[in-house]
């Protein structure tokens, strides 16, 4: 009986092992088929899941970038708003200063009277020519005199004539490197000293206890408020007893083709 068993126990071990080393066998042989189906059957079952996830991780990513657009929006809306403030207080100010400018000039008699100003193309702009100069298609034959002001955008002051010829005339800017000029600041109260740095600058030597507020207009001194240059920074050094102003005239003379000359006769 026992002889019988163990027969029966190595028949099954050799069963086994022929059985294993026949899966082998076909593992080896076909082993590149069976892992692409397996390949297959796992893509097979996990992609929906995949599919799932990039969708997702997609409507997030959506939801996150809206989310960054609407905030990033609202704080450009914010910024206008108050920029846009800002500039209704200022023009608020500069409209009450004209209205009290013109009831002075008619309780001193002097209401404004209307002026002369012929207009002319501007032929060389200060790129094309040295020392921040125009040429301007009118001259002596058009009434031009030398020393006529000329204005930009109506009524920004930006230079003078400075040489006229029979068509044509040469203007000198005011931002001119050497060119000073006299203009009120702080409502018209002061009267300093500007010097041109060229290319639409200007610089103003302040005591130093003196106050001037960025953004503050400087203009040309007399009955009519005609703004030359904007206060953009100020340069302090506690060691020195002056500081700085920097100005930038309102009218950049690259952009424009025409000019205004004031007529005085």
């Amino acid at each position: 009986m026992n002889y019988l068993l163990d027969r029966k126990l190595k028949r099954k071990k050799i069963l086994s092992i022929v059985a294993l080393a026949f899966l082998v066998i076909i593992f080896f042989y076909f082993r590149e088929p069976l892992s692409n189906f397996l390949s297959a059957s796992v893509h097979s079952i996990f992609r929906p899941m995949l599919g799932l996830r990039r969708s997702i991780g997609s409507v997030f990513s959506s939801l996150d970038s809206a989310f960054m657009y609407k905030k990033n929006l609202a704080e450009e809306n914010e910024s206008l708003k108050l920029k846009l403030k800002e500039a209704d207080v200022r023009l608020l100010g500069y409209n009450s200063l004209l209205e009290e400018n013109s009831r002075f000039k008619e309780i001193l008699g002097r209401k404004e009277e209307k002026e002369n100003f012929l207009l002319s193309a501007v032929l060389s702009k200060p790129n094309q020519n040295p020392y921040d100069t125009l040429i301007v298609d009118v001259g002596e034959t058009d009434g031009v005199e030398t020393g006529n002001m000329v204005f930009a955008l109506g009524n920004v002051p930006v230079g003078r004539v400075a040489a006229v010829y029979s068509k044509t005339s040469k203007v000198v800017l005011f931002s001119s490197s050497g060119e000073k000029m006299r203009v009120a600041v702080n409502g018209g109260g002061v009267v300093m000293e500007v010097a041109g740095r060229g290319g639409g600058n200007f610089e103003m030597i302040l005591p130093r206890d003196f106050v001037l507020p960025e953004e503050s207009v400087a203009i040309l001194p007399g009955i009519f408020p005609y703004v030359v240059a904007i206060v953009k920074t100020i340069i302090s050094d506690p060691r020195d007893s002056f500081q700085k102003a920097l100005l930038v005239s309102p009218a950049n003379m690259q952009e424009f083709g025409f000019v205004e000359i004031r007529i005085t006769n």
